[in-house]
């Protein structure tokens, strides 16, 4: 799949998981470097936010939006993956009250699962997937221009709708 990274084009190693498609499993690590499985949020709305780099403008803005957002949601957790090690990801933590989980897959097997890996980064793509209650993908966004914010008001309200199917 292309993506394009102000303006130039890159190709990612595969095809993302479509909407209506069960989210593929994985395992990343969190802040404590224990592992984190997919398997581990099935029953609870999730918003997967996938950033190419937390340390830059846009990455930090993003995953700090989504945090913010699980603050006020329900019956969603959030959890925002980049392929930063531990050291960078905690550094951007301490100054910040998580209210979701920060994950890194340094070894980029998520985002090579995903099909989000880009070779010639070695980074993975911004993307945006709300996975509903049973483990299907309700909601996908891949930001085309990776320099580019997602759509935060599609994939909350999808988060909501399905937050709303519960009761």
């Amino acid at each position: 799949m292309d993506v394009t990274l102000k303006g130039e084009k890159f190709q990612t190693n595969g095809q993302p998981p479509k909407v209506g498609e069960d989210a593929p499993s994985f395992t990343v690590k969190n802040l404590d470097d224990q592992d984190v499985k997919l398997s581990e949020y099935i029953g609870d709305v999730l918003i997967i936010s996938t950033v190419p780099d937390i340390e830059t403008s846009t990455c930090s803005r993003q995953t700090n939006k989504f945090n913010d957002e699980a603050k006020e949601l329900t019956d969603t957790k959030v959890i925002s993956i980049s392929t930063n090690t531990l050291d960078q990801q905690s550094e951007w933590s301490q100054s910040k009250v998580l209210s979701s989980d920060i994950l890194h897959d340094t070894d980029r097997t998520f985002a090579k699962d995903y099909g989000l890996y880009i070779d010639d980064l070695d980074k993975m793509a911004r993307t945006v997937f709300v996975v509903n209650r049973k483990g299907q993908i309700v909601y996908r966004e891949i930001v085309e221009e990776m320099s580019k914010d997602p759509d935060y008001e599609a994939a909350l309200s999808a988060a909501r709708h399905e937050e709303a199917e519960l009761t």
